[in-house]
């Protein structure tokens, strides 16, 4: 039976998937060098920045299973990370207006000093988008800590026509593969 993990990610989604589990969990995160390499595909991406963040604490906690993990929106070979104003949020959500973009995240676990990095993907659709929708949407709020300007689970859900791939990826953590990894049958 595995420690008690560390999930090193203060994002409440993580969190709530995790919980949902039935995992056993507490959060601990450490500063992190967030900063890529010119032309870094979004896959790399996400498993260079997760990996780096579940280093930062595992070298704290050497004995303890450490889980982090990473997500981008990924569209015309463009990463969109978290919008930093609302303009940004603006121009993300008119980009993937009526169009198909692809959401990574990546995971690292680390266990008795065994790293495990892994990437998944999934294809998300939007409707086409009226620019009264997306200012309704940006005044909400929730535009502004979510990959690609949108949360699934939440008001986003009606920016979605069609999800073909792992929802819980589109959250921010892919939950049958990390419980399949945690837990190997």
């Amino acid at each position: 039976m595995m420690d008690r993990l560390i999930l090193a990610s203060a994002s409440p989604r993580r969190a709530e998937i995790l919980a949902d589990l039935g995992v056993e969990f507490e959060v601990i995160t450490r500063p992190t060098d967030e900063s890529l390499p010119d032309g870094i595909s979004a896959d790399r991406a996400v498993a260079m920045l997760a990996e780096r963040k579940a280093c930062a604490v595992a070298e704290r906690y050497p004995d303890r299973t450490v889980l982090a993990a990473d997500t981008v929106v990924a569209v015309d070979g463009r990463i969109l990370g978290k919008p930093a104003t609302a303009d940004e949020a603006r121009e993300m959500l008119h980009r993937l207006s009526a169009r198909t973009h692809t959401v990574y995240t990546g995971v690292c676990i680390i266990n008795g000093g065994v790293r495990d990095v892994f990437v998944c993907s999934t294809e998300v659709e939007f409707y086409p988008l009226t620019d009264r929708l997306i200012e309704r949407y940006i005044a909400s709020g929730e535009s502004m800590d979510k990959a690609g300007a949108y949360g699934v689970q939440g008001l986003g859900r009606v920016l979605v026509r069609r999800i073909e791939g792992d929802f819980f990826t589109v959250m921010g953590l892919p939950a049958a593969e990390v419980w399949r990894r945690l837990y190997p049958q």
